[in-house]
Order: structure tokens, then sequence, then C-alpha cells
């Protein structure tokens, strides 16, 4: 659907974008994250043809856009991170607005204004000022202006940013009710639990770079091979204690009850070797496998924000090992 071909952008001698790459498939929810000051919001004003890189290209349907074609208006939907200064219109006049710059008028622009104001719950709105919204309900009204020429591309830069939870709810479920219809959607937030939840795809942005991107599940794969182990043994505790000190690949190790927590280095050859291994001693092994990763654990990694990497909801308990 698009795809930024070696982007990069200045402002003075800032390099905001660094020979920055990336493909979104057709259809994808895409969670574009990264620490603030990262490039996300100039990478989307690119994207939607506001800015004109310094080098590379961009790519939607497979035809190389000319930043200066207006026509690439027609196929974006954008919802800024600022609302704009409309708020001496109403609502309906708001919609209408949009409408004719698009070409849309009277009985239809009506309609489709009508329509769109009913899906995203702004239907009894519509002669309200805009100045009189709340924050979410503008959010609300800015996917609906996005969407008034039917797009089949969709970006916001952090809609979700000072909402309140049941808002944040309530736009997440518009946006995968838009996916599921098939509109292609980006979407940036540093709100990194929500973007696991919903998303996709993901790409995570630092320092003007990509460092990883693909699909959702296949990040989190990635990830989860690089957590720690935890082993629940039933019977032969010390003897496994004992052993698990001994291999090298055991970086370090906490113990928890019956559960012994190991950082192992040792990839998923050396997993199955390890687990043999125990068995054979007679340890009694009743569970044994990798934490879950999760995105946030992922990000910090990932942008070099972190150091050891943090075991969530887990008590080690008396005892814990480092090598």
């Amino acid at each position: 659907m698009i795809k930024l071909k070696h982007i990069t952008k200045f402002y003075g001698k800032l390099c905001a974008l660094s020979d920055l790459s990336l493909s979104i498939d057709d259809g994808a929810l895409y969670g574009f994250v990264g620490p603030n000051g990262a490039g996300k919001t100039t990478a989307m004003k690119i994207m939607c043809g506001l800015l004109q890189p310094d080098s590379g290209s961009l790519e939607i349907d497979g035809r190389e856009i000319d930043f200066g074609d207006r026509s690439l208006g027609s196929l974006i939907g954008y919802v800024p991170d600022s609302f704009g200064v409309y708020n001496n219109l109403k609502v309906s006049e708001y919609m209408e607005f949009f409408a004719s710059c698009y070409g849309i008028d009277g009985m239809s622009a009506r309609k489709r204004c009508h329509r769109l104001l009913e899906f995203v719950d702004l239907q009894d709105r519509e002669d309200f000022f805009v100045e009189a919204l709340s924050r979410g309900m503008k959010q609300r009204l800015s996917l609906a202006r996005a969407l008034i020429h039917d797009p089949g591309l969709l970006i916001l830069d952090e809609p979700s940013s000072g909402l309140d939870p049941r808002t944040r709810y309530e736009f997440k479920q518009l946006l995968s009710e838009l996916s599921e219809r098939g509109k292609t959607i980006v979407i940036s937030s540093h709100i990194l639990s929500e973007v696991s939840e919903y998303c996709t795809d993901v790409g995570i942005i630092d320092q003007g770079s990509m460092v990883m991107s693909g699909r959702l599940s296949d990040v989190m794969r990635m990830v989860t091979a690089e957590n720690p182990i935890i082993i629940n043994v039933e019977k032969g505790l010390s003897k496994a204690i004992g052993l698990l000190k001994k291999d090298p690949s055991v970086r370090s190790m906490a113990i928890n009850g019956s559960e012994i927590m190991i950082n192992f280095g040792g990839g998923p050859h050396g997993e199955a070797e390890l687990l043999r291994r125990l068995i054979e001693e007679g340890i009694s092994v009743r569970g044994f496998a990798r934490e879950k990763g999760s995105l946030e654990s992922t990000f910090m990694q990932l942008t070099g924000h972190g150091g050891e990497k943090t075991v969530y909801a887990y008590d080690p308990g008396e005892e814990q090992y480092e090598y």
C-alpha cells in the first residue's frame, strides 16, 4: 500500500530522518512507535505529502508519488496531533466545509456527513459548536472529517493522546472496525500496551531510523526468544540449581519457591538440550517456558533506553544468583 524508501530529512543541521525505509501492506493496522523526537511526526507528514524530504521517495499503491502532486490528498485521510482552529463552526458546518473541499456538496454532502457522524457517535451533536465538544469528541470529529472522501489510507498522529481510558477504548474500537472494512491505517502512539492489543503490524523508530518493522506477531516472537526461561520444578530443586549454576549459557538465576527464572543465552537448541539434561538428572520438571515478551520491553531494548531486561510481575524471593 505505502512505501517510504531511503528518506532523509534535515531541519537545519538537525537530522530528523536518516535513510528511513518502511513498507506497510494493504489492509494493515500499523502501529508507529518511538521516543519523543524520534521522527514519527516528520515521517507521517512525508507520507501525507505535507512535507518534502531532502532525499528518498514515497510510493502508494505501486505508484511513485510526486510531492507536489495535489491528487495525493484524495488517497489519504490525515488526523494530525492537534485539532485546529474551527471553534466558530457548528459540527455539521465543519463537516460540510471539508466535504466541499473534495467537491462534495448539496444533499450528497449532508447525507455523507450525517452517516459519518453516526459512525463516530456524534449524530446528536450536529448543531453544537465545535468549541463545546470535549477533547474525545473532537478526536472523533477529526476522524469523521478524515473519512469524508472515503480514502483507502488513514494516517493518525497520536490520536489517543490526552484521552481518558474509556474514550481511548471507544476510539480503538472505531479503528478496529475501519480496519475490518479494509482501510489501511497508520497510527503513532506512545501508549504501547494499546498498540500491542489491536495493531497487526508495528514499526519502531529511534533517532530518525527504523530499528524494527514487521508483523506484530513476528516481532513479539523474536523478543520472546530473548526473554528469561521460567522452570517450575516439582522435585529436585537443589539438584536443578546446581546443574544450572554450572551451565555457561545461564547468565543469571532467581529462585521463588519451586520456580527458577534464568537468563539463558543458548538459543532454541540449547533450551531443548537443557531440558533433556534436567530430566536425565532425575529432576521432575512441571513447567519449562520462555516468559512472553511485551511491546514495552521490546521498545526499551531496541531504543537503547533499558539495561538488563526487566522481568515484570516476578518476585525473585530470597535467593538470586548473578554471573
